[in-house]
């Protein structure tokens, strides 16, 4: 594969970045255009990589890509990845147009990334996909039947998707779903994910007065949207840092010793981690490390929180409403559905008489485990070892991919997750990059997967 990459890599850039200059953004309905624009794109990209056929189905949301390439073999591998991606805000973080991809040093280490929102998330793995199955096809090595699924709701919860899944269930039929779309535990020691956490995510709204007042006439006197909805959050979690939603835990399966001890011989570097983030110490759930909290156990997170006047200079103002975001991460049993219902019901009953709340669920799914014991990790973990000179890591993702669940109960199929990101790539913030050695290391374990499995 090296050779391959060597041999036309000028033209990988310019596919890669003719997917990353088109604004994806799923969570704004002004792009839907552009949704249709990258599914075309990848459409593109996939016959000429050697797919039989490839075409963009609808969904009540935005489109599914979907190509595959039928050799008559006794094996399928269905290949799955998501060409939205989040929304660039804050702009002014961005020391390049986030649309506008560049290839440019990476100012800790000088290595060479390319810098675009989607670099990482997921066009970038998405992307190695299909060159390594280019190569296979291309040099007369594919032995086995390979499907594509490219959604464009991943970023939002993959609302549509299940429902696609479920009414075209035969025509994706496969053995294992191939995903890249996870980060590696470091860049010293490569790993592979065979769990993943599930998420419950809603929209909080408080309610005081009918309009906003005259903090100086009624403060004091009328309830603060703010103080109340502020007050309730600190009430999410008790001293030792677990969430207080009753019922919370109750589907939540203690791991042995023996499988902590496992999980614990992933490196980790404390020192590392806190001068990455810029922090002084760690905060979470009393008796698990940094890795359980993140791998293991579920949490509970404000993702946003607003309300008053927030512009410049004063504005003695008690605000009508007040509103915030908050996430749960679930660990396997845990159902998205009855947290749901659990933390709802739980966040109106301690809210006092003096405002109204309302509730609103934004996006949901279940986390999912895989056996590593399969012959699909077997072969995963022999490729990745022959690239990077080291036998990876079993580790348990902290963020979720809520199809993926699905996919599983519906198509009978594991999820395989082999990520080649890093936390450097700042998925989700300003200046999202991918490292050009991680992109090239990514198609050379794909290509070898698919020659061993």
């Amino acid at each position: 594969m090296k050779r391959y990459i060597e041999e036309n890599r000028e033209r990988f850039f310019e596919e890669l970045y003719s997917l990353l200059r088109i604004p994806s953004i799923s969570a704004k309905p002004e792009h839907k255009q552009d949704m249709y624009r990258c599914a075309q794109r990848l459409t593109e990209l996939l016959k000429e990589a050697g797919a039989d056929s490839a075409d963009v189905y609808e969904t009540a949301g935005n489109p599914v890509v979907f190509g595959c390439k039928d050799i008559g073999a006794e094996k399928t591998i269905l290949v799955y990845g998501h060409y939205d991606v989040q929304p660039p805000e804050p702009l002014e973080k961005w020391r390049t147009d986030p649309f506008e991809p560049v290839l440019a040093k990476d100012p800790a280490t000088g290595e060479d990334a390319i810098y675009a929102r989607g670099a990482n998330d997921d066009k970038g793995q998405l992307f190695m996909h299909l060159k390594a199955f280019e190569r296979e096809v291309r040099l007369g090595l594919l032995h086995h039947n390979v499907k594509f699924i490219f959604e464009g709701e991943e970023e939002i919860g993959s609302p549509s998707l299940p429902a696609w899944v479920e009414a075209h269930k035969d025509m994706l039929r496969a053995d294992v779903i191939l995903v890249s779309d996870t980060t590696m535990i470091s860049d010293k020691v490569p790993s592979i994910n065979c769990g993943m956490r599930g998420l419950a995510y809603f929209e909080i709204k408080v309610t005081g007065p009918n309009k906003d007042l005259h903090s100086g006439h009624y403060g004091g006197a009328v309830a603060n949207p703010i103080n109340v909805l502020c007050e309730m959050i600190a009430s999410l979690h008790d001293a030792h840092g677990r969430v207080n939603v009753p019922g919370f835990y109750d589907k939540v399966v203690e791991l042995s010793a023996e499988d902590r001890a496992l999980l614990s011989k992933a490196p980790f570097d404390m020192k590392e981690y806190k001068e990455f983030l810029d922090i002084d110490d760690v905060r979470g759930e009393e008796g698990y490390t940094t890795m359980e909290r993140t791998g293991i156990r579920p949490c509970l997170d404000v993702c946003g929180i607003w309300g008053g006047y927030t512009g410049t200079g004063a504005k003695t103002v008690l605000p009508s409403t007040a509103h915030a975001k908050i996430s749960m991460r679930l660990v396997p049993n845990q159902r998205s559905e009855e947290i749901s219902v659990l933390f709802a019901d739980y966040f109106k009953s301690i809210a006092p008489k003096c405002v109204k709340v309302e509730v609103t669920p934004c996006e949901g799914g279940n986390g999912f485990l895989i056996p590593i014991s399969s012959h699909a990790y077997k072969c995963a973990s022999r490729a990745m070892a022959e690239v990077y000179g080291i036998e990876p890591v079993p580790s348990r993702g902290g963020g979720s991919i809520a199809i993926l669940a699905d996919m599983q109960t519906i198509l009978g199929a594991d999820p395989l997750l082999m990520g080649f990101g890093l936390e450097r790539d700042t998925i989700h913030s300003p200046n999202e990059s991918y490292l050009l050695r991680q992109l090239f290391a990514g198609m050379e374990s794909l290509s070898l997967f698919y020659k061993y499995y």
